[in-house]
């Protein structure tokens, strides 16, 4: 199998980059040859993964955080390279929803066992969501999530090295103050009004790393699943955040739970909308999915009934 490892220097530890070399060698003694190729500003993520595609690599492994991973997505939609991830960023959120262990100082033998689940892993195709010319892997979030984002993007690297933390203090603050928007959102024509909160879009079932919130969704269906969270300030957030951790928030009228191929959205005022944790665009926004556009490798110890179709 021919790869191009695709590392970010600015997400993890510093020293990462020996780990990384490690990890070639593991490759390289299961036959596979890997260049490791780093990035030097944003954007070179994607035309990293774009090159790698066209020069017909099997595998373009994303080593760095959502956002590394996002570039490299969007540098593979429609191609025959699959995406394979080294969770070594802040986030990792696909790499969560796969079961993998983020890269520490204290273990960095998890590297290691992701490289073996690579070589071990099946190629499996998924869907994407798409809005604008950008694609999105785990999730979309239009409003108070977005502005969180919005305050925080982009991080300076010490920032980064704190984790969650700095979002969690941001999201404290922006929702003290949000309100949330008039909106219009249509779903499969279907339309929604009221006082919006939260639009989440999801591919995946895990939302931030921690709560399973599309607790059906399927990455192959064709489907995206759209959570619409209604309310006014911040009694509603703090209510909508206490029935997801309690597994209670489906059963509540201000949240409405669709299905959908095609989100259309309209607000007074416009709000910020983001993509795995980048902001990317503004109200009113359109958003689709783009059934199994992706290729991924598939670890061994991955969750098998994320799928529709049978592995």
């Amino acid at each position: 199998m021919e790869a191009r490892l695709i590392y970010n220097p600015t997400a993890g530890p510093r020293n990462v980059q020996r780990d990384l070399r490690h990890v070639c060698a593991i490759l390289e003694r299961q036959g596979w040859t890997v260049e490791l190729a780093t990035t030097e500003r944003p954007g070179d993520a994607k035309r990293l993964a774009q090159s790698a595609a066209a020069q017909g690599c099997g595998v373009a492994i994303a080593a760095g955080g959502d956002g590394t991973i996002n570039e490299v997505v969007n540098g593979l939609v429609g191609t025959q390279t699959a995406l394979g991830v080294l969770p070594v960023g802040t986030g990792n959120m696909w790499a969560k929803q796969l079961g993998l262990s983020t890269y520490t100082l204290v273990n960095p033998f998890r590297l290691h066992e992701a490289a073996l689940g690579l070589t071990e892993g099946t190629i499996r195709s998924m869907d994407v969501g798409q809005v604008g010319e950008t694609y999105f892997l785990c999730w979309a979030g239009i409003g108070l999530d977005a502005q969180v984002v919005a305050e925080m993007e982009p991080r300076q690297r010490h920032t980064k090295r704190l984790g969650a933390l700095p979002y969690l203090i941001a999201a404290i603050i922006v929702a003290r103050d949000f309100r949330g928007v008039r909106a219009r959102v249509s779903l499969d024509g279907k339309v929604v009004r009221g006082r919006v909160l939260l639009v989440l879009v999801s591919n995946i079932r895990q939302y931030g790393g921690v709560f399973e919130v599309a607790r059906t969704a399927c990455i192959d269906d064709g489907l995206l699943d759209v959570f619409v969270f209604k309310g006014l300030g911040f009694p509603y957030i703090v209510k909508h955040v206490l029935r997801i951790i309690s597994q209670r928030y489906l059963h509540d009228p201000q949240v409405v739970h669709r299905q959908v191929r095609r989100i259309d959205m309209w607000t007074e005022p416009d709000v910020p909308v983001q993509v795995d944790g980048d902001p990317v665009d503004r109200t009113p926004v359109t958003l689709r999915v783009v059934p199994r556009a992706l290729k991924v490798v598939w670890p061994p110890g991955a969750p098998r009934d994320l799928f529709a179709a049978d592995m």
